[in-house]
C-alpha cells in the first residue's frame, strides 16, 4: 500500500474509534456515576417511582380531553416557531420579493391567530377542576 492510502485508513479508523467512543461513552459514564443504592436494595422493586419520591395515591387517573387539546395547541405553535426562525433569517435576501415574503408571513401568522381564537371560543384555555370524591 502506498503512503496516501495508509494515511486515509488511519483517518477512517480514527473516525471509527471516535464514533464508538461517542456511542459507548454515555453507557460507561452512567455506569460510573449511577447511584449504587437503588430501590432494589430497599425492597421496593414493585413500587412505581416518580423522581425518587414515594408516590401518593393512585397512578391511574384520568385527564380531561381539554388537557390534550391544550398540549396539541402548544405543540403546533412550537413547530410553527421552528418554521418562522429560518424564514426570518433569510428574509430580505432576494430583492423584489420582500413584499411577497411579508404577505406570506402575515397570512401564516394570521392563520395561527385564527387557531388561537378558535381554541379560545371552544374553551380550551379554561381549566375547570373536577371535584374529587374520596371513598371512605
Amino acid at each position: 500500500m502506498d503512503d496516501v492510502m495508509s494515511g486515509d485508513l488511519i483517518y477512517v479508523f480514527a473516525f471509527l474509534l471516535a464514533g464508538l467512543g461517542f456511542a459507548a461513552g454515555p453507557f460507561v459514564i452512567v455506569h460510573l456515576l449511577a447511584a449504587r443504592k437503588t430501590r432494589n436494595y430497599a425492597n421496593k422493586t414493585e413500587q412505581f417511582v416518580e423522581c425518587g419520591m414515594d408516590p401518593i395515591g393512585d397512578a391511574w387517573i384520568r385527564y380531561s380531553a381539554v388537557y390534550y387539546l391544550y398540549a396539541l395547541v402548544f405543540v403546533a405553535f412550537a413547530v410553527d416557531v421552528l418554521f418562522l426562525i429560518p424564514v426570518a433569517l433569510v428574509y430580505d435576501r432576494v430583492e423584489g420579493l420582500v413584499i411577497r415574503d411579508f404577505v406570506e408571513l402575515v397570512i401564516f401568522v394570521g392563520i395561527l391567530s385564527l387557531v388561537i381564537v378558535y381554541a379560545w371560543k371552544k374553551g380550551i384555555f379554561e381549566w375547570k377542576r373536577r371535584k374529587t370524591v374520596f371513598k371512605t
